[in-house]
């Protein structure tokens, strides 16, 4: 048998990032390396492509998901971990702007966004033009998977495109990422350390 890896030894790397930019760009989802674990997602500009994540992780709406955007409006810096932050509609409306779907902030306004420090991602951003959607590549409730090995079949099988899992493309994080909330007086509170 001859695997995942034999069928795509002959992609090459930029091959792979323009099919994940066009499929996102068709409404597609994609399963995907991140900086920390692997992930679904999807043009965050997509209400219907949004949609389908949550139903394809059998998600409660009341999960928000978050974005993974470019760093060039953001300064901002997580430490030694990857770092998402959850910012109430004020403090993301004015970076992001109205290109986000209106079904992915949570029901209080907020967003989760994080800036990857990761190579792979970087470009799927830019070459897309947006932000992405990001949320791990597990149905809702079920434990987060560590590696590309460890993600469900039935998660494989409900995506547009599964991007394989190339060396090169992968981080060296096991866990997701850390997330902070920041309060609309500045303020912040480690939801996850």
């Amino acid at each position: 048998m001859c695997g995942f890896f034999c069928i795509f030894a002959h992609v090459n790397s930029d091959d792979i990032i323009t099919y994940s930019v066009e499929t996102m760009l068709r409404g597609g989802i994609i399963l995907y390396p991140t900086d920390t674990i692997w992930g679904i997602g999807c043009d965050a500009r997509n209400r219907e492509a949004v949609e389908r994540i949550y139903a394809i992780k059998e998600r409660d709406h009341n999960k928000s998901m978050l974005l993974l955007v470019g760093s060039g409006k953001w300064n901002v810096v997580g430490g030694e971990r990857p770092t998402t932050y959850i910012l109430s509609r004020e403090h993301w409306q004015p970076l992001v702007g109205d290109v986000v779907a209106d079904n992915l902030p949570a029901a209080d306004g907020s967003l989760g966004i994080r800036v990857p420090n990761h190579r792979f991602c970087q470009e799927l951003i830019r070459r897309l033009g947006a932000p992405i959607v990001s949320t791990s590549a597990n149905l809702s409730g079920h434990p987060s998977p560590s590696n590309y090995a460890e993600i469900g079949e039935e998660i494989k099988k409900r995506v547009d495109y599964c991007v394989p899992p190339l060396e090169e493309f992968l981080s060296n994080e096991t866990q997701g990422s850390r997330i902070v909330k920041i309060g609309t007086d500045g303020s912040q509170t480690i939801i996850r350390p």
